[in-house]
């Protein structure tokens, strides 16, 4: 039978990543293509213990509950996020989703129209993008650098064409895992205000940071409340299979957002979000995040010092200050989603860069997680990965 479903679907595209993860899933292959955090580090203990006294409340535990959230989590998450100097909003400004990506979603479902335009970084999160295509926006690229997007190409396409919002992930973004300089944070905020143009903030890798002495600022710790939506998720905190993740911004947008989602699941899991609300009360979940901090940190040293030994001519990265991501370009005459198979074929595997541009993507670009694979695979794959690189450039210059 022929199905005649919506013209949207034509804009829906498949994961790249959620597509290489299941060819990985099926033989002994050296994964850094997900962005996993590690399953060996989940908080077992704390995780039952909360689900336990969850219980102890009673029936009323497994009951329906409200759209916009279990309202103690809330409440912690508010005093959660005033720490890192995000005061502008209440509990009644907050949203609980079905993790940070329905967050994306339920925006782009109230904001976006077709032909709409979004501003991104370039390359930014593919998952966004995703979701952007398919309400029929239009996404252009800001020119940026290390230090964030650049501010004269910023104004200049604020003017040109007044998009319905600005994404960005400042804080160790996926993939690049660029940190935006304070500068830049402040030069945003001060433009979308003069443009009057929303910014979606998107946070889930912040408190992954490597450098104590440090301090990025928040976006949504700029402004005044009135022009920043800020999302994070307890995936990359606690465990990802909770789901669980919340979004803050102007109450307007928030209550038009929880009506998308009564409509769309009426609420996500109560019984996750209550039992998360026992892990913030009763469990050290900063103890347990530094913890991460000092594994993830030192795998990711791990992963550098094994590609500075692979000694691959134009290898070129940044070295992350935090999150779960190196971001690698290599020399430009290598596609690396040609070169995929093969490096299957010899046990590793990478997500190419190109589907994480809204413009013009360089094929000579590649995404690699270091927080889910041990230190004996990180050194063994970026091995293997760096005797595949090699081999095919030295094939290229006998042509």
């Amino acid at each position: 039978m022929r199905y005649a479903f919506a013209d949207r679907v034509r804009h829906l595209q498949s994961s790249a990543v959620r597509d290489i993860l299941k060819i990985v899933g099926k033989g002994d292959v050296i994964s850094f293509a997900g962005g996993l955090p590690d399953d060996e580090m989940f908080p077992m203990k704390g995780i039952e213990e909360a689900f336990s006294r969850t219980f102890q409340s009673g029936k009323k535990s497994l009951q329906y509950a409200e759209t916009e959230g279990y309202r103690p989590l809330r409440e912690a998450i508010i005093e959660r996020m005033a720490r890192k100097g995000i005061k502008s909003y209440s509990a009644d400004e907050m949203l609980l989703t079905t993790g940070s990506q329905q967050a994306i979603d339920l925006f782009s479902r109230i904001m976006l129209s077709p032909d709409d335009i979004v501003l991104t970084e370039d390359p930014t999160y593919l998952a966004a993008l995703q979701v952007f295509k398919s309400y029929e926006a239009k996404v252009i690229a800001v020119d940026s650098d290390d230090d964030g997007m650049l501010p004269d190409d910023l104004e200049q396409k604020l003017k040109q064409y007044k998009p319905k919002c600005v994404y960005v992930v400042p804080t160790f973004s996926n993939p690049a895992g660029r940190v935006w300089s304070l500068e830049r944070r402040k030069t945003l905020i001060d433009l979308v205000h003069k443009h009057n143009v929303v910014v979606f903030e998107d946070d889930p890798y912040g408190e992954l940071q490597f450098l104590e002495n440090e301090t990025y600022t928040p976006l949504a710790a700029l402004d005044d409340g009135t022009h920043v939506l800020y999302t994070s998720t307890f995936s990359k905190t606690a465990v990802p299979a909770l789901r669980t993740g919340w979004i803050v911004g102007p109450y307007q947008v928030i209550r038009m957002m929880s009506q998308a989602k009564q409509a769309n699941d009426l609420h996500s899991n109560s019984l996750a979000q209550q039992a998360l609300y026992q892990l913030c009360r009763h469990f050290d979940l900063d103890g347990h995040i530094d913890h991460l901090i000092e594994v993830y940190k030192g795998r990711m040293e791990i992963m550098v010092k094994c590609l500075e030994e692979a000694n691959v001519p134009g290898l070129k990265f940044v070295k992350p200050k935090g999150g779960m991501f190196l971001w690698l370009e290599v020399d430009e005459s290598l596609d690396m989603a040609k070169l995929l198979p093969d490096a299957v074929s010899r046990g590793v595997a990478f997500v190419p860069g190109e589907p994480f541009y809204a413009g013009k993507p360089k094929k000579n670009t590649m995404r690699l997680n270091f927080t889910h694979a041990t230190p004996e695979k990180i050194e063994k794959g970026i091995t293997l990965l760096g005797e595949l690189l090699k081999e095919v450039m030295a094939k290229q210059a006998v042509k």
